[in-house]
């Protein structure tokens, strides 16, 4: 089978579309069993963010304006494996104080160039998913950047997985005006396995 890219993208797409609409995806994947590959290496680096989670979100309240006023609130997510392993989505559920929302986040591995994409579908805007970060995991922590807008300005956009431990991780997302000179986290997400 030739490699297509394009067909990859739309099989990820179409992964995000069936759990968003609560099809059976092992029905999906069963029928798309020529897209599977193996899972070795680094195809394995999400292996900790199987399962379910209690989430605590600390969040600024506005982005890239100076400001300093953080929100807190509490959440959920449940993270499932998909394509033995080459790709996982969880089902976030997110408290905040003006109202709950759900999201999707899909993480695939591309075996070609060692690195992993991560989209967010949120669920307030079911039709428009957001640019995917690309990163890789080193000494525990993955690093995942993109290029995207913010206002409509230009931005970069960081997210890192760190603190990674059996019942216990961090996620904090970060932008960049000024093409990743200095940052500013405006997001953080700590786990805790739930029971």
């Amino acid at each position: 089978m030739t490699h297509d890219p394009h067909r990859r993208l739309m099989m990820q797409m179409s992964l995000l579309a069936a759990a968003s609409a609560a099809l059976p995806i092992g029905k999906l994947l069963a029928q798309s069993a020529d897209l599977v590959a193996p899972a070795t290496g680094a195809a394995r680096d999400f292996d900790f963010f199987i399962g379910s989670w209690t989430v605590k979100h600390r969040r600024l309240k506005k982005r890239l304006a100076n400001n300093h006023d953080w929100e807190e609130f509490d959440g959920s997510c449940h993270v499932r494996s998909l394509l033995g392993g080459l790709a996982n989505i969880d089902d976030s559920a997110v408290n905040l104080p003006g109202g709950a929302y759900r999201g999707i986040g899909l993480r695939a591995f591309d075996a070609k160039t060692g690195s992993w994409a991560d989209w967010w579908l949120d669920g307030r805007n079911p039709h428009k998913i957001d640019v995917p970060i690309i990163g890789t995991f080193a000494g525990g922590v993955g690093t995942f950047l993109s290029d995207d807008t913010f206002e409509n300005e230009p931005i970069k956009v960081r997210g890192l997985w760190s603190k990674i431990a059996p019942k216990s991780l961090q996620w904090e997302q970060a932008f960049s005006p000024d093409g990743g000179k200095t940052w500013e986290t405006n997001w953080v997400m700590r786990y805790a396995r739930a029971a």
